[in-house]
């Protein structure tokens, strides 16, 4: 599978050949899906939490006497019935949403979204990727010239480069990531994928 490969003007410059393996496979929506809600999952944090009646702070003393008041018996002011008491059956921390995906599904998938973005012309090749400043203006000039055209864009990176990560950071739609961290989600998040050649 051939693709272009554009300098930082926007001109083609040349072609290269993607690896079949990767760039060429069958797309199947379902595992996808399902990788990417376990993502989706996996990144969930769990925020609301009510408290039982042993977090509850207080109620340490019987309110009143067992018998002989005329009253219904109670053992804390802080039991569910009262107000100010515990919660039943609220929402609690302990709640786990995690969702475990194997490996290879996950690996698949990941792949498929790599064809996925070949098939449909997504994918941008860039012969090399650099910044002499962290300047914003430089980084939108260069998206402009790009088939992106400064639309939705994920640049994958080899290694951490600190100026193209500040020169992006202020730009709307445009993430930066390490390739080594690329995955599902952040790939269908955004619409197209800038990939330097190595």
């Amino acid at each position: 599978m051939k693709v272009d490969v554009y300098n930082l003007k926007g001109e083609k410059i040349g072609m290269t050949l993607l690896p079949k393996e990767i760039f060429n496979l069958k797309v199947n929506p379902d595992l996808i899906h399902q990788v990417v809600v376990s993502q989706i999952a996996n990144r969930r944090s769990v925020i609301a939490h009510t408290k039982e009646r042993w977090e509850v702070r207080g109620g340490g003393k019987k309110p009143w006497r067992q018998k002989g008041t005329g009253r219904a018996r109670h053992g804390s002011i802080r039991s569910p019935l009262w107000r100010g008491g515990g919660v039943t059956f609220g929402p609690t921390k302990e709640r786990v949403f995690k969702k475990k995906i194997n490996k290879k599904i996950k690996r698949k998938a990941l792949f498929m979204a790599f064809s996925a973005k070949a098939k449909n012309n997504l994918l941008i090749i860039l012969d090399k990727l650099e910044l002499d400043r962290a300047k914003t203006k430089l980084m939108a000039k260069i998206l402009e010239k790009l088939p992106c055209d400064r639309k939705s864009s994920l640049i994958a990176l080899p290694t951490v480069d600190k100026n193209i990560i500040l020169a992006t950071r202020n730009l709307p739609e445009v993430e930066t990531i390490e390739v080594r961290n690329l995955n599902c989600l952040d790939l269908l998040s955004l619409k197209y994928l800038i990939l330097p050649k190595e």
